[in-house]
């Protein structure tokens, strides 16, 4: 039996749409990572697991119990998660021991002193043992964070929810929060992580959500999703791809305008002064071959250009489709001299005929 089940699930707040038929299920021992851009309802969609957001719509199963459904003890069945905030919440009055002892005391009926000996037992897996009668505002944030995790294992849950568990922590505290997580994955705790660390999510996820269009968009693998997503939004975000696209309807266009749209995109991203001179050159050069080739003289012409950098490994591509005849010139006898300068400058050249269309990419 899957932990979680959501079927259906919509959420909008007033006209805003966050989320639209949303479906997911998690088994027992599963990490889902969900990565996503901000906005696209990540903690939206964790919220809602627990009720903190009501969906509009849609129903939610926790370990059989459908949390959703009217009259349900919905207290009783959050019990079976925790759920760690970006904020680590920790009641800022009391010192550790009391915000680690508060829940399982009061709602399991455990025994103070059993719940101290787990608090430390917990302090220990964690490496703050020494901290256990500290107050909160004596601890570093990364510190708080660990707490707050312990504080959720202390109530014995099946599933663990995180919330961006290192986005409000300084850059040198976020590896003791991740180390934590992932002595958890060793254990095979069940896990949903909203998370912007990348390199996290692969080494600790068995499966990787990317939410986009108010949904999940795509999903797999770890390594389905960063080393060969499908799908061009997953694409986009995996490899944080910039973009300038410039649209050609006549053979007179404005040379000018596009070369210095060009320059201020290499700008604007810190290209090198050599890499934006060859964008240029070989875009000129595509282009002139297409345009000679594939319309009459005074043919309106549609021709699409692209020009992207891809931020994760920094390389730069253009793309072109074309309609008008079809022409390949990669493939003719006689190599002009345009041709001759693309071939040189670029280390990848592809061309498809598709749709009445002629399909170009040159990697550089």
């Amino acid at each position: 039996m899957n932990l979680i089940e959501v079927k259906g699930l919509y959420k909008s707040f007033g006209d805003l749409k966050v989320l639209e038929d949303v479906n997911l299920e998690v088994a027992q021992g599963e990490r889902i990572a969900i990565i996503g851009g901000s906005g696209c309802g990540k903690s939206v969609f964790l919220r809602s697991l627990e009720l903190l957001h009501k969906p509009d719509k849609g129903r939610i199963f926790i370990d059989g119990e459908e949390i959703t459904a009217k009259g349900a003890g919905v207290d009783k069945i959050r019990r079976s998660m925790g759920m760690v905030y970006q904020k680590f919440h920790l009641f800022s009055e009391m010192d550790v021991m009391n915000n680690l002892c508060l829940a399982p005391v009061r709602l399991k009926g455990m025994s103070r002193k059993d719940a101290e000996e787990k608090a430390l037992e917990l302090l220990g897996q964690v490496g703050l043992t020494a901290r256990a009668h500290a107050m909160p505002h004596e601890l570093s944030g990364g510190q708080q964070q660990r707490i707050a995790i312990c504080r959720c294992l202390m109530m014995e849950p099946k599933v663990l929810l995180f919330d961006e568990p290192t986005s409000a922590l300084d850059p040198t505290m976020v590896g003791e929060v991740l180390a934590v997580i992932r002595m958890l994955a060793k254990r095979d705790m069940t896990m949903i992580i909203v998370t912007h660390e990348m390199n996290f999510a692969r080494d600790v996820a068995t499966r990787v959500l990317f939410l986009a269009d108010r949904g999940i968009y795509e999903q797999g693998t770890p390594s389905e999703i960063f080393d060969n997503p499908k799908r061009e939004k997953t694409i986009a975000f995996i490899k944080k791809i910039k973009y300038f696209s410039y649209e050609i309807d006549k053979h007179g266009f404005d040379l000018m305008q596009l070369q210095g749209g060009i320059q201020n995109f290499g700008e604007k991203y810190g290209l090198d002064l050599k890499i934006i001179y060859r964008l240029q050159i070989c875009c000129e050069e595509l282009l002139f071959e297409m345009l000679d080739h594939c319309y009459e003289k005074n043919e309106p012409t549609d021709i699409q250009l692209s020009v992207s950098f891809a931020e994760s490994d920094k390389s730069t591509e253009i793309e072109l489709t074309c309609g008008g005849k079809q022409f390949n010139p990669f493939t003719q006898d006689d190599d002009g001299l345009g041709v001759t300068i693309l071939k040189q400058m670029a280390k990848h050249i592809d061309y498809d005929w598709e749709e009445n269309r002629s399909h170009i990419s040159v990697t550089l």
